[in-house]
């Protein structure tokens, strides 16, 4: 079986993420950041957000075809990685340390994860499943999965998004004051963002409502430590060690 036909099917627990995005626009000059555009008030967010040692992001969107990809991870900026990714109604323990990412999912997961691949990939799930599997940490899932500061730059990747939004009024996010930015995007769909009012300017909640991917992701727990531990040797399996090869 290739290695590439295991990680391909596991980023996909990732890849839509980039999708919820929002930021930027004019601003009516309301209180909170007084005299400030929504254009302003996104980059700071933005900047602060990518700025921060760590966060918690928890958050789900729709795949075409009606499925959905949901991450819950807290990260850090050195890739420091601990949560769970899924796809559909299975889901997968991830974590990444030591330059190493895992990922542990059961039978169900796997079989979910590898359906689409050549049967040589499907006949590799008993050997993968509930076993933490051990794969190259500069592979795409990583990028996808644990990489705080790609999430980020993913997030702000088309900035023609942050413009043209507009300030809304206060809320709360998990308790926290936040102040909301919206736009209607070309596919009809509401971006928003919440910006967190008190102290840094970190994005509290991006949303996407209507069109054909919406979803939310919610950040929490700035500046938290990260520190997953190494799965013991005996609940693992090295990718590459099952025969797989590299191309």
């Amino acid at each position: 079986m290739r290695t590439r036909n295991v990680t391909t099917a596991v980023a996909t627990a990732s890849a839509s993420l980039a999708l919820l995005a929002g930021c930027g626009g004019s601003g009516d000059g309301s209180k909170p950041f007084d005299g400030q555009s929504a254009d302003s008030v996104a980059a700071k967010a933005v900047e602060a957000t990518r700025e921060a040692k760590s966060m918690h992001v928890k958050g789900d969107t729709r795949q075409e075809g009606g499925s959905t990809v949901t991450i819950d991870v807290s990260v850090d900026r050195a890739k420091n990685c601990l949560g769970t990714i899924g796809a559909g109604d299975t889901e997968a323990e991830v974590r990444y340390t030591g330059s190493t990412l895992y990922l542990r999912g059961d039978r169900r997961y796997w079989e979910n994860a590898l359906k689409q691949q050549p049967d040589e990939a499907r006949e590799m799930v008993p050997k993968l499943s509930d076993k933490w599997v051990r794969m190259p940490g500069n592979d795409a899932t990583a990028a996808g999965v644990c990489d705080k500061q790609g999430f980020v730059a993913a997030m702000d990747q088309d900035k023609s998004q942050r413009q043209g939004m507009k300030r809304g009024e206060t809320s709360e996010v998990d308790g926290k004051e936040a102040l909301k930015l919206t736009k209607e995007g070309d596919g009809g769909e509401t971006l928003a963002m919440y910006v967190a009012t008190e102290g840094e300017p970190y994005i509290l909640r991006t949303t996407t409502e209507g069109g054909e991917n919406p979803g939310s992701v919610t950040f929490s727990d700035y500046g938290e430590p990260v520190d997953p531990e190494q799965p013991p040797a005996g609940e693992t399996v090295d990718l590459k060690g099952l025969g797989a090869r590299s191309s």
